[in-house]
């Protein structure tokens, strides 16, 4: 520690020489103006503004704002005083204030007092004495009373090139006469020596209780008795353009130059820097300076505006040249700064350049002294580093991540590369190759002793815990341990009396069984950090650890008392760290200050500028609204207000007026009566609702400046309902749906009633329907039983008509055996058998059967055919029945033969033609 101590001079020493602080570059398409810049200024609530070619520029922390008010926009001079902001420019000069709306409104004071100037006049400076605004042209000064609104001038022949107010008293210069005061409202010589007339006074100050004019050319003139007498200071020596120039808050001095940028002067006259062109500034012209509020620098250059962060914590390296590379380790030693990088070791030399030392091209992995020796781990295995020279080059393991003590002898070391562990062996001083550790091959980047037991974590292939020999010559044993959950970033530290491993999923403490579990304190204290990288150890300080979140670099010491974990988080862009992921690096290299190793250059940390920010506050900037397809309208920012049912476009711009370029500006946003959620966090500094329906809103906003969150800030407004839910449009809706309700009661009433009526037709219908179904099932069913009955009468019919057939052929039958017979008696059975053949009572029991049968046909035919007989009709019947002439014979007694004249005669008798089927037409009819 006493090394750092020892050289925290010589690290400032390089910090002012090369490392520059934070600088903002404003170009002229950012602010959307002219490129020159004559004045700058700013207002108490921390918002810039410059006097441009353009007009007033108003710059808030996120966005440029330019105001004009003449078709000739150029303005000359800028100063706030109590929130109003004075500005001269070309034939005019007066104020600028706010309104409800946010937005600046300019006032001319030559009309509002109708002042008459000169022909071309153009006011140059704005300064402030007691109740009078001082605004200065080439040739005159007007004096113009804020309370009174009285209006005094100083006229000159010669040229005025200076205004200037100090301890309450004003000074001007003109040009070939000398240095003038006022004394009681008049001008008073006061000097006259050659000195003032022949050069430009810039300012005048305060220096080493003397007053003293800075000039443009000669530096540094006080006035004593009579005479001019030159201060001594490094201006002397140089030959400086001086074009502008102030007094910082340390009483040193800030000039701005017209061809060498600017120049740092100590308050003891020393050029501590000079940044220009080459080094960091766009322009090398400074027109115009300012220190702000928070103690950083504006410049208003010949083209643009420059941002020095001049009280940030941190100095940028940017290697321009690209001679370095990426930058992955770094160390202090032996009065030099080495830089180990992708493309070699480098170190600073005396003219602040670095150079790459001898042999070492390529990747260096790490640097750390170990007993004096300055140990490089490399691409190429192991260097070691004496008077900016490789004095030894270990080569036998090729890789070399690490290189730390063994536990216990301060002979050896053990390294890890990319095959594995090897031993170092110190022989006479001299650091050899031993042995590399056998039973283990994995790549080990990042190892720890604790407990006699060694712990290697390889971030894809896990956590090893290793036993090895005495001799440290092979591995005795070899366990894979398991982690709850593995992330990215691994690694393995010991922290207190505990050993940890870490990664993107969390920290997990080593407990007594030999498991790791979650730890409390750890994730308690880093819960609400974003994207963790790697937990390292800091090399420097016993017990303190490092870590990148996204925006913040992490400190992580142990309590004194209870070695638990105490984060300190330093804010910082994490898009300026520009780390490569998983090779993170930061070393201590003085008491205070460290170095962060980039991708195209580093950044220097002093830990004891870090201040905390109080009071950051979030304002509204503008509110605006719109139509679809209209112009936007600015709403005042004072009350609440009440928007047309169209206005439901709105756009809200917030910022913190806060510059750091280091630090940025994070937003989180709210709309009450959209959502209850707020955004995420965002950059952004604007927020545009579309389409918004009607009803009550309150927009909330909050800021965050690095690890500090602002009050929320909020605007209530409301959108009107639309005309057509209006509160006479709502009564006329209520009428009108009253009216309808009756309307559609009344033509639903008739509407059942006709329904009714329609379904009580239809019952009918369907009972009448049914009715007949009904009647049709019944003669349906009257139909089947005649049919039925026909059927069993036709049965019966056709077996009567067959018992007739068969009893006939039977009686013939006896009648024919008998009579061929010689008995006597025989004629009287004979005669018997004839009265049983001619019996009508067959004839009318056939007749009435087949009438049930065949219903009416003998009536038809009757009464078709009058002309036939009972005979006739009896054939009729017979053929009606389909039956042949052989089984006609039988039922009427006679022969076939007979039967078939009969149907001959009888076809006579019907009229029939001779081809038509005489029992067809009887079965048709």
């Amino acid at each position: 520690m006493y090394r750092f101590l020892f050289f925290l001079f010589f690290i400032n020493l390089l910090v002012n020489a090369q490392e520059l602080p934070p600088i903002k570059i404003f170009t002229a398409e950012d602010y959307n103006a002219q490129n020159q810049n004559w004045e700058i200024s700013q207002s108490e609530d921390d918002l810039i503004y410059v006097a441009n070619n353009g007009g007033l520029l108003e710059y808030n922390g996120e966005h440029w704002r330019l105001y004009t008010h003449f078709s000739n926009p150029i303005l000359r001079s800028v100063k706030v005083k109590d929130k109003i902001i004075y500005t001269g420019s070309f034939m005019d000069f007066g104020f600028w204030k706010k309104n409800e709306k946010s937005q600046l409104e300019y006032n001319s004071l030559v009309e509002k007092l109708q002042v008459k100037l000169k022909e071309g006049e153009e006011f140059w400076d704005v300064e402030f004495y007691q109740n009078w605004i001082l605004f200065k042209s080439k040739t005159r000064i007007y004096f113009v009373n804020t309370i009174s609104n009285e209006v005094k001038i100083i006229d000159s022949e010669e040229t005025i090139s200076g205004l200037f107010i100090i301890n309450n008293t004003i000074f001007f210069q003109k040009k070939n006469i000398g240095l003038f005061t006022l004394q009681n409202g008049e001008e008073k010589v006061y000097s006259d020596d050659v000195f003032f007339k022949n050069n430009n006074i810039i300012n005048c100050f305060y220096y080493n209780k003397e007053l003293v004019f800075l000039s443009e050319e000669k530096g540094f003139v006080t006035v004593k008795g009579s005479k001019v007498v030159s201060q001594k200071t490094d201006l002397n020596n140089e030959s400086f353009l001086i074009f502008s120039g102030i007094q910082l808050e340390d009483k040193s001095f800030l000039l701005g130059t017209i061809s060498n940028g600017i120049v740092f002067l100590s308050k003891d006259g020393k050029i501590t820097s000079t940044i220009n062109r080459k080094n960091g500034l766009s322009n090398n012209t400074a027109l115009s300076l300012l220190q702000d509020n928070s103690g950083n620098i504006w410049i208003g250059l010949d083209n643009g505006i420059n941002y020095l962060n001049v009280s940030s914590a941190f100095k940028i390296f940017e290697d321009e040249e690209g001679t370095l590379g990426t930058i992955y380790t770094s160390l202090f030693f032996d009065n030099e700064l080495y830089l180990g990088t992708n493309q070699g070791l480098f170190f600073k030399d005396k003219n602040l350049k670095f150079k790459l030392i001898e042999k070492t091209e390529g990747q260096v992995w790490f640097l750390k002294e170990i007993n004096g020796n300055l140990f490089c781990g490399h691409d190429k295995g192991t260097f070691i580093i004496k008077n900016k020279k490789v004095v030894n080059a270990i080569s036998e393991e090729l890789g070399t991540w690490n290189i730390k003590k063994v536990p216990g002898n301060n002979h050896i070391l053990i390294q890890g590369s990319y095959q594995g562990l090897s031993i170092l062996e110190n022989d006479n001083g001299d650091w050899q190759f031993r042995n590399k550790i056998e039973g283990f091959d994995v790549s080990s980047r990042f190892f720890e002793f604790y407990n006699d037991r060694l712990y290697v974590n390889h971030e894809l292939k896990g956590l090893y815990e290793l036993q090895i020999d005495d001799s440290y010559a092979k591995v005795l044993q070899k366990e894979k341990i398991t982690i709850p959950k593995v992330g990215y970033g691994s690694n393995i530290f010991s922290f207190g009396n505990n050993l940890f491993y870490s990664s993107s999923e969390g920290v997990y403490k080593k407990q007594d069984d030999g498991s790791f579990k979650v730890d409390s304190l750890f994730t308690k204290n880093l819960k609400d950090l974003d994207n963790l990288t790697t937990i390292r150890k800091l090399a420097q300080k016993k017990n303190t650890l490092y870590s990148f979140s996204k925006n913040n670099i992490l400190f992580i010491t142990s309590n004194s008392i209870s070695l638990s974990p105490q984060v300190k988080a330093i804010p910082i862009d994490g898009a300026i760290r520009n780390n490569v992921l998983g090779f993170e690096n930061l070393t201590q290299i003085s008491a205070e200050n460290y170095l962060i190793g980039t991708s195209h250059g580093y950044l220097l940390l002093n830990d004891a500028l870090v201040k905390n920010e109080k009071n950051v506050d979030i304002s509204f900037q503008q509110i605006l609204i719109n139509k679809i397809d209209s112009d936007k309208i600015h709403l005042s920012l004072v009350e609440a207000v009440e928007l047309e049912n169209k206005q439901n476009n709105i756009a809200f711009s917030y910022s913190i007026s806060k510059y750091d370029k280091m630090i940025k500006n994070e937003y989180q946003y709210q709309l009450e009566g959209l959502t209850n959620n707020w955004s995420d966090w965002t950059e952004d500094s604007t927020q545009l609702y579309e389409n918004l329906s009607y009803g009550d809103y309150i927009f909330h906003v909050r800021g965050k400046y690095g690890n500090q969150t602002t009050d929320v800030k909020s605007f209530e407004f409301s959108i009107k309902r639309p005309f057509y839910l209006s509160n006479l449009y709502l009564v006329f809706y209520v009428i009108s749906m009253i009216f309808i309700i009756v309307l559609i009661n009344i033509y639903y009433r008739r509407r059942y009633k006709r329904k009714n009526k329609t379904l009580l037709e239809k019952a009918q219908k369907e009972l009448k329907l049914k009715e007949l179904e009904s009647a049709q099932i019944i003669m349906k069913l009257n139909n089947d039983k005649l049919r039925v009955d026909i059927e069993s009468k036709s049965r019966e019919l056709a077996s009567s008509t067959m018992n007739i057939i068969k009893k006939n052929d039977f009686l013939n039958t006896i009648k024919t055996e008998l009579t061929s017979g010689e008995n006597k008696d025989v004629s009287k059975v004979v005669k018997i058998i004839d009265k049983n053949l001619n019996n009508t009572d067959d004839w009318k029991m056939f007749q009435e059967a087949f009438n049930n049968a065949d219903k009416n046909f003998l009536k038809k035919v009757k009464e078709m055919h009058t002309s036939l007989t009972p005979n006739d009709l009896r054939l009729c019947a017979y053929l009606r029945l389909n039956l042949s002439s052989k089984e006609i014979a039988p039922l009427l007694n006679i022969s076939p033969r007979s039967v078939e004249v009969k149907r001959y005669r009888l076809r006579k008798k019907m009229g029939l033609p001779h081809d038509e089927n005489l029992t067809n037409y009887i079965l048709e009819i």
